[in-house]
């Protein structure tokens, strides 16, 4: 395979950046070659077509792009915490808090997601939480419970929550709120059972 030049790779990543702009704004379906060459400023669509395979080579690359934002964004904060349970908190938290600071990369991938065929993205983060999960039973942090389970339920809520708010950004101390409502309540329902409790 040719090695892509400096100029190659800016074009890329500007057809990139606009792509993400414009599905965030006009959705999946929206998000037509025209107009994402209208809004990257290239004479026409055949600079996408060189740059991209196609549709699906172009939306995989705005997937890779995001996911580098977000992991840029929430793993320092993650890999800060101590712990199963401070993990929790710092992904839920965060990933809460992403919605404020990247509201494109976050609506673009909510309707990449949602079209997508089958997404790799979703299946892999589901298989973390149910590790991550076991791991915290094993050690006795979190209760007994079907770790897959709940990890669909967590990350159900979650995307519930961040949907909701990049629908319509709220302000960073509301974001906050919600990020630290939310994994309140995660880490309540996985606590283990106080000795004479119930679960």
């Amino acid at each position: 395979m040719r090695a892509r030049t400096f100029t190659e790779s800016g074009r890329r990543a500007q057809i990139v950046a606009s792509t993400i702009a414009v599905i965030a704004e006009a959705g999946y379906a929206g998000a037509s070659f025209s107009r994402i060459a209208k809004h990257a400023g290239l004479s026409s669509t055949g600079m996408i077509s060189y740059h991209f395979a196609g549709k699906d080579d172009l939306f995989a690359a705005c997937i890779t792009e995001i996911e580098q934002v977000t992991g840029a964004f929430m793993e320092p904060r993650i890999a800060a915490a101590v712990g199963p349970v401070a993990q929790l908190r710092a992904y839920v938290e965060s990933n809460v808090a992403l919605v404020g600071q990247h509201p494109d990369e976050v609506r673009a991938l909510i309707e990449l997601v949602r079209n997508a065929a089958q997404s790799p993205a979703v299946n892999g983060r589901l298989a973390l939480f149910e590790e991550h999960f076991r791991a915290g039973q094993a050690a006795g942090v979190f209760r007994a419970f079907d770790a897959r389970t709940v990890a669909l339920a967590l990350t159900s809520g979650l995307d519930a929550v961040v949907a909701t708010a990049a629908a319509a950004v709220p302000e960073p101390a509301e974001l906050a709120r919600l990020g630290r409502e939310l994994a309140d309540l995660y880490v309540r329902a996985t606590a283990p059972v106080p000795e004479g409790g119930t679960t």
